[in-house]
């Protein structure tokens, strides 16, 4: 982040040097801009995301409007979103407004109420949370709770599928037991099996609501042409948690893909309908049970994503990326 001498923001701040108070309040008193970063970037957005409540409030303090927009949302949006409390408070007192319309007809104060906790009282006249939504946010907490052992998971990919059993999947997928060499050899290194071959193996697992269809190693489930066949009659939501660019996620209903490059557990954006960003608010950071959540599954515990599953299976050779 660089900037000329002087302006107060040079050197750049690192995500630990925004929980610096004496430092930030140092670069302010020397000029640097409470209103923007040299990248463009709102110093109190950035605050919100990295920073401690006491240099949130110094830049509060500072800023013409508490509630100026960055990339469409407010500090406090942001700080509701990220799931930071105190923030949240902090800015709520240094005058920003909670029920503030901001995406999709939602303000800070009423996504909030559909958090574990809500943050700030409901005025009279501001409108709560509707049966359905509430229901939706009891079960986000459900299912993330299940899934709070699943750890580490880059390299999985994943297929959520609603309403049939895992040998119904199988069935579908004209899958077949695997040879026991090729799959022994798999468990003890996937990424030393020829990827022809990996990416063909997969397990299943029936859960409430319907199956799961993993591979630790790669991205099989997801192809399009395994969605297909998966979401006949059905809606399928795959995911493929790319270690090099984040999650990647479709949605495949009855053969057809409504979509592709989502970002389940990615948080709320500009564009998203008022369900949508009460969905990623919900998941926000639990991606695998956005997945479930989006295919209607109450998995019990993290077994059908971290193994072992119900089956492993061993796919026909044909071009998955045609469907």
């Amino acid at each position: 982040m660089g900037t000329g001498p002087g302006d107060g923001w040079e050197g750049g701040v690192d995500w630990e040097g925004w929980r610096d108070h004496r430092d930030i309040r140092r670069r302010l008193d020397q000029g640097a801009d409470p209103e923007a970063l040299p990248c463009g970037e709102r110093p109190l957005h950035r605050a919100v995301a990295f920073g401690s409540p006491e240099v949130v409030a110094e830049l509060a303090g500072r800023v013409a409007d508490v509630d100026a927009l960055e990339d469409g949302t407010t500090a406090l949006w942001e700080a509701v979103v990220g799931h930071r409390p105190q923030i949240a408070r902090v800015l709520v007192a240094a005058g920003a407004d909670p029920w503030r319309r901001v995406l999709a007809g939602w303000s800070p104060g009423r996504l909030s109420l559909a958090g574990p906790t809500p943050l700030f009282p409901l005025p009279e006249g501001e409108p709560g949370l509707s049966e359905a939504e509430s229901a939706a946010a009891r079960e986000g907490r459900r299912r993330i709770a299940a899934l709070a052992g699943i750890g580490y998971y880059d390299g999985t990919g994943l297929a959520c599928v609603a309403g049939i059993d895992a040998q119904e999947a199988v069935r579908r997928l004209a899958a077949v037991p695997p040879e026991a060499g090729l799959l022994a050899e798999l468990l003890d290194d996937p990424y030393g099996v020829d990827t022809d071959d990996s990416l063909r193996i997969v397990g299943v697992t029936t859960v409430p609501g319907g199956c799961v269809v993993t591979q630790p190693w790669g991205y099989g489930p997801q192809m399009p042409g395994v969605q297909a066949l998966l979401s006949a009659g059905t809606v399928c939501y795959g995911m493929y948690a790319n270690p090099k660019s984040g999650n990647q996620g479709s949605l495949v209903r009855d053969g057809v893909v409504e979509g592709w490059d989502l970002h389940p557990g990615g948080g709320p954006y500009t564009g998203m309908s008022p369900e949508e960003v009460l969905t990623a608010y919900i998941y926000g950071s639990h991606a695998i049970a956005e997945c479930c959540a989006h295919a209607g599954l109450f998995p019990a515990d993290p077994r059908p994503f971290t193994g072992p599953p119900d089956l492993w299976v061993e796919l026909p050779e044909r071009d998955y990326w045609q469907h």
